[in-house]
């Protein structure tokens, strides 16, 4: 059996003729072997899930990195020389580039332990239970059991267990939000609908996920398990690639190429020597092997995988107190140099919780202040005056039939926050009868209920008749609803304390009244109400009868209100380069009135769903770089949104909060998810999610982002400067070995500047805490006044690779005048031995590289400005200073260094000779500031 016939869907066919095609008595439902039968052809009513991915895989993957690779080999090698030569006690270079690699690769591990969870998100949101008909009998079975053409039975507060075709309501209304984008609950009906709908109009049929936030209703199920909307979108979150963020793709670069400056320097080196060099014998041949591996440790920096995960780490524990929890580490720098920021609207944007901004009476109109279910504000005139007479007298009447007509419970959280237990519009009438001073209980007092008609789609109206206690016994009804409906059961209106017949123009003031509060977005509820003379009646009158020769209150306009801090959030995103749209599943005109009053659109310009749904490609291209706002869209819409900002060349960030913004969450560059109100789907799927979901944290978080992205380039700057310092001096110092008097020391082997062990220990110590240390630099003050950073360009540009080589330059020439004046002979003639000129040597390389992260804090300014703003980078200095002290005077850390004591003139000479990095690169920003500032006159 199959709900759909000839093509076309459930929804657009009467209830008769899906249960005709489902083989289901729409009284007895389906017997129990007729639903075994189904249940073994169709399969449960479950989510699919992903074979689990075992640990040893996980922490494998760990390894794939061209820069773990790198050092693997590189540690092998080292291992291998040290097992031939044993010229120390252990194999300190293999040890130590293995405990870098494990030590990040254990981080990597625990850091992605929960990466792709929204599957399983999606099969813990379904309902544990479901009450079906079958043979005749309601029964509780496992959701789990259901199969298509199962007769569900659906009540208030109940999670619906699959998709189905109602075939009764009773004032039934389902909490969509998660599914649809929908803020209000839906009404639904059981009649037909003549045209194609999105899930979000489908007032005719229930969807797996969602919620019965008022009356009951009976249904037939059309769909189970993966063919549900909600498996659908599972679907399609399997489905969505795994996104890389720039700073992967960048770091996977930088690997490569230095992968091929090692090689390339190894092979020519190594094949230079063997070729113009008198190599003979074993020992010459592995100390010319050697020296590849020396220059292999400088060439590849053993710390940056290390120091980008933690200094990613730093930020997210930054990030963290600014309400942005991030669940990627490498996807932080990408939120900073976001250029989009495409938002769902309820409960990001807006507060979720609906709020009366307007009520209109015969005597005027009033303003309701405060936003969201505290009752805090008051009410006031429209043109700011007090709220009296004959105004305030309607105005009380008018609210105390909305409260009265009303089943939503207000309450008070033990953290002092409110919220509705029940339809969220019926909630915000009582929060605006308290901030008009009505007390519920007095209210409760006066007027006890004793019979409800409940809302009904067909009626679009509900009231509630009550015994006034004030007046021996008398009967009220309150009624509520569609104001155009209501408005025809009305004959009189109240003005004052008086009920005046309603004319002709009174309705046609009231009408053009209803349609201004619309026109601006507001949903618009009439209130009235109706006196009767005795109590006897009261039974007789519960029924539709009830609702004529009623008294017309008043209109209440209401609206979910925009976060107060969102529109300067944002401003400021604007104000840094950042275009934020809106993407909702809400209505047209409440999305367009939202996004007018925040500052994302000053036009009405608004896309919807179904126009999406016909416009091709080119047509959508020229869309997206015009229109800000989407409304009434799908999950397909969003994907096809983001996609598309993204083949122009967008860096996407996209916020959500419910199961339909997974998908676009997890194909966009950055997902952003809500704490709060957000489904566990939605934060799985996402890379970051708000504590607070508070739209303003977003832009916080960008800026938060530049910081890091910044701090990021300035170790990689330090580290890539320094490591080609290295490589440039062990090149030329073999080079020119001859010419600095290194040969002559070097007894007929292959004569160098370094030990591979020295390398690495400078790697180590100084590659290590400093870069860290500039990781934590807070944020620039100019961050946010900023363009985002092009999508195209790289983590380290051309003018960063020059400020790069210019400082390795001068390192390397520093380091190897520091060594021929330590040698004898030579340009510079000294008087020591080998060990005391690489002593000399690998002091003056350190310090070289510790006054380089002064340098590198920034390509422009001065190494001076804002010298003491990070304690950490002098700590980390100092520390790295202290560890290359006792590598030099410690007599155990001397023998497995090869390193001798230095006298005091000693260092004197070394911090000489290193501080020339400083004063150089300080000359050299002083001539580019020059030359920006000559530009721009």
């Amino acid at each position: 059996m199959d709900a759909q016939q000839d093509g076309v869907q459930p929804y657009r066919q009467a209830a008769a003729e899906v249960l005709a095609g489902l083989g289901t008595d729409p009284q007895r439902g389906l017997s129990e072997a007729e639903a075994q039968r189904r249940l073994a052809r169709h399969g449960r009513n479950e989510l699919a899930g992903e074979k689990p991915v075992p640990a040893w895989r996980k922490l494998l993957a760990q390894f794939q990195d061209m820069l773990v690779i790198l050092l693997l080999a590189a540690a092998l090698v080292s291992a291998t020389l040290w097992l031939i030569e044993r010229d120390a006690a252990l194999p300190y270079e293999a040890m130590a580039i293995l405990a870098v690699v494990l030590l990040n690769a254990a981080m990597g591990y625990f850091q992605r332990a929960r990466a792709e969870q929204a599957v399983a998100a999606l099969r813990q949101m379904s309902a544990a239970q479901a009450r079906v008909a079958r043979d005749g009998a309601q029964r509780s079975i496992p959701a789990a059991e259901l199969v298509p053409g199962d007769l569900i039975l659906v009540e208030e507060g109940d999670t619906i267990p699959a998709d189905a075709r109602i075939v009764h309501s009773a004032a039934l209304r389902t909490a969509e939000a998660a599914l649809t984008g929908e803020s209000l609950p839906v009404p639904k009906q059981a009649e037909a609908l003549a045209v194609e709908a999105g899930p979000g109009d489908r007032a005719n049929m229930l969807f797996s996920g969602t919620a019965a936030a008022y009356g009951h209703g009976r249904a037939v199920v059309t769909a189970t398990g993966m063919r549900t909307e909600m498996g659908r979108i599972a679907g399609m979150l399997k489905s969505a690639p795994e996104e890389r963020t720039p700073l992967q793709r960048e770091l996977d670069r930088v690997g490569r190429m230095l992968g091929t400056i090692v090689i390339a320097i190894a092979v020519v080196m190594v094949g230079t020597i063997l070729l113009v060099e008198d190599v003979r014998g074993a020992r010459a041949i592995f100390d010319v092997l050697i020296l590849g591996v020396a220059l292999a440790v400088a060439a590849v920096p053993e710390g940056l995988p290390a120091v980008v995960t933690a200094v990613l780490s730093v930020g997210v524990q930054r990030m963290a107190r600014r309400k942005a929890i991030v669940r990627h580490l490498a996807a932080v720098e990408t939120l900073g140099s976001a250029d989009v920021i495409a938002s769902d609207k309820t409960g990001t944007l807006t507060r979720n919780e609906m709020t009366v901004r307007r009520v209109v009476t015969a005597s005027g109109s009033v303003e309701v202040e405060g936003a969201g279910y505290a009752p805090v504000g008051g009410v006031r005139g429209v043109e700011g005056g007090a709220v009296e007479g004959g105004l305030r007298t309607e105005l009380l009447r008018t609210l105390s039939a909305a409260e009265r007509a009303n089943n939503a419970v207000l309450q008070e959280a033990e953290d002092g926050r409110w919220t509705v237990q029940g339809d969220p519009t019926e909630g915000a009438l009582i929060v605006t009868a308290r901030k008009a001073g009505l007390d519920s209980g007095a209210l409760e007092a006066r007027f006890p209920r004793i019979g409800e008609v409940p809302f009904s789609s067909e009626r679009k109206l509900m009231s509630t008749l009550h015994r006034d206690a004030r007046r021996q016994g008398r009967l009220t009804a309150f009624t509520k609803g569609a104001p155009d409906v209501l408005l025809e059961r009305c004959t009189h209106e109240l003005v004052g304390e008086e009920a005046q017949p309603l004319s002709a123009e009174r309705r046609a003031s009231i009408l053009c009244a209803n349609e201004a509060l619309a026109g601006q977005a507001l949903r618009t509820l009439g209130v009235a109400f109706r006196s009767l003379p005795q109590d006897g009646t009261a039974r007789e009158l519960l029924g539709e009868e009830l609702e004529q020769g009623l008294v017309f209150l008043g209109l209440i306009g209401m609206i979910d209100p925009p976060r107060e801090e969102a529109k300067l959030a944002v401003a400021r995103a604007r104000g840094a380069g950042i275009r934020p749209i809106m993407i909702t599943g809400d209505h047209p005109g409440t999305a367009a009135a939202i996004a007018r009053e925040l500052g994302i659109a000053h036009d009405a310009g608004v896309v919807t769903g179904t126009e999406l749904q016909a416009m091709p490609d080119d047509a959508l291209s020229r869309t997206v770089r015009q229109v800000s706002v989407y409304a009434r869209v799908n999950p397909e819409h969003k994907l096809r949104i983001v996609r598309t900002l993204q083949r122009h060349g967008a860096t996407m960030a996209m916020t959500g909060d419910g199961v339909n913004d997974a998908p676009a969450l997890k194909a966009a560059d950055i997902g952003v998810a809500m704490g709060i109100t957000g489904t566990d789907v939605s934060k799985e799927a996402a890379d970051i999610v708000l504590a607070d979901d508070n739209f303003a944290t977003i832009v916080a978080a960008v800026e938060e982002g530049r910081a890091i992205f910044a701090n990021i380039r300035k170790f990689l700057r330090y580290l890539l400067s320094s490591n080609i310092g290295e490589v440039a001096t062990m090149f030329f110092g073999v080079v020119l070995a001859d010419r600095i008097g290194l040969a002559s020391t070097a007894g007929g082997a292959v004569a160098l500047p370094l030990l591979a062990t020295q390398i690495l220990w400078i790697n180590l110590v100084t590659d290590g805490a400093p870069a860290l240390a500039l990781g934590m630099d807070p944020a620039d003050a100019g961050a946010m006044s900023r363009p985002p950073r092009p999508r195209g360009e790289g983590v380290v540009t051309p003018r960063m690779w020059a400020g790069i080589v210019f400082v390795g330059a001068i390192m390397a020439a520093g380091t190897l005048l520091v060594l021929d004046a330590s040698l004898p002979g030579g340009m510079i003639a000294g008087s020591g031995d080998l060990p005391y000129a690489q002593t000399m040597a690998f002091t003056t390389l350190t310090l070289f590289q510790l006054f380089n992260v002064l340098n590198a804090r920034s390509d422009e300014e001065s190494a001076f400005r804002g010298l003491f703003v990070n304690p950490w980078l002098w700590a980390a200095i100092l520390f790295s200073l202290m560890l290359h002290v006792a590598v030099v005077h410690l007599p155990f850390l001397q023998q497995a260094f090869s390193t001798v004591p230095l006298s005091l003139s000693d260092w004197l000479v070394c911090v000489a000779a290193a501080s020339s990095v400083l004063w150089l690169r300080e000359l050299s920003k002083l001539m580019s500031r020059a030359r920006l500032v000559a530009l721009t006159r």
